[in-house]
């Protein structure tokens, strides 16, 4: 069944600093930073979360919807999903801007500094979504601000179960709106860090916010993921990668497995299972969609 996939599609531009930012940036001069960091390597790759996300459900076989915006440059990434057999169909170009951009630079250790232009992502709450036979079930991953506050009321409204998956947007939001996308959501999945930002701002614990949804994902890297229902923890282990090359994209692969589990009503710590070993396997490879999966690999 289809999956209605709502976030950004973006061009990333990936550079490597062979250094540790943790040796370049001084913490007591924070308040008088300028440093440069210099990137012999930089490459230029498909990105955004709902391109990600569509990918990685696309690798497993599942059927994804993206709902996205690109600009007048986006032409390029709009073939290339076509050609992936991702459907097209909500992704909208927006005149006169650009598709959004990510500048992203990691360390040896992979630490990550991005910038982000939102460009065309900025006109997403344009395009929305309707109640539709066959579309089963959601994810609202991060997104222009308007667009990620009225595709989750339209999700609701139209019957469609989704992930609440706020990544790094999580910040554009207070805790009231925080906690209204988790009472109209089925499931939650954050990072460690966004878990710590979601309870500071909601003023509640994870085990009590599990209590508002199906289920509560709180990935934790190499660490592997917790999973919370009903209050109850299970840590569903790591997998160890074979190489570690490139971080980027890793969560979005792993809401791919998720979505590719929930849509085929699986327990959620087996989807969090199938979502550290695609994540495992995607870090072996550089950008967020050039690995590939198939079904009978992960013995689905």
């Amino acid at each position: 069944m289809p999956a209605v996939i709502c976030g950004s599609l973006a061009f990333d531009t990936i550079m490597t600093f062979e250094g540790r930012f943790a040796e370049q940036i001084l913490p007591d001069q924070l308040h008088i930073l300028n440093v440069s960091f210099l990137v012999p390597a930089l490459r230029r790759e498909f990105g955004g979360c709902a391109g990600n996300i569509a990918y990685s459900l696309r690798q497993l076989g599942g059927t994804p919807l993206p709902m996205a915006t690109v600009g007048s440059d986006g032409a390029e990434y709009v073939a290339r999903l076509d050609t992936l057999g991702i459907s097209t169909e909500f992704v909208r170009e927006v005149e006169g801007a650009y598709t959004a951009q990510a500048m992203i630079m990691t360390d040896r250790d992979n630490n990550q500094i991005t910038a982000f232009h939102p460009g065309a992502m900025g006109q997403a709450h344009t395009t929305q979504i309707a109640a539709r036979a066959g579309i089963n079930i959601g994810i609202i991953s991060p997104d222009g601000r308007d667009a990620m506050l009225q595709h989750a009321d339209q999700l609701k409204a139209a019957g469609i179960p989704f992930v609440f998956d706020p990544g790094q947007g999580l910040p554009m939001f207070d805790g009231k709106d925080l906690a209204h996308f988790v009472e109209l959501a089925t499931w939650v999945t954050v990072n460690d860090y966004e878990a710590k930002l979601l309870c500071d701002r909601t003023g509640l614990s994870i085990a009590e916010l599990s209590k508002r949804v199906e289920g509560l994902i709180v990935t934790l890297g190499a660490e592997g993921c917790e999973v919370w229902v009903a209050s109850e923890k299970t840590l569903v282990p790591p997998v160890k990668a074979a190489e570690v090359v490139d971080p980027t994209g890793c969560g979005d692969a792993f809401r791919g497995a998720l979505l590719f589990g929930l849509e085929k009503g699986w327990p959620l710590a087996r989807c969090a299972e199938l979502g550290n070993r695609v994540g495992a396997h995607k870090i072996a490879y550089r950008g967020g969609q050039n690995y590939t999966l198939g079904a009978e690999q992960f013995d689905l």
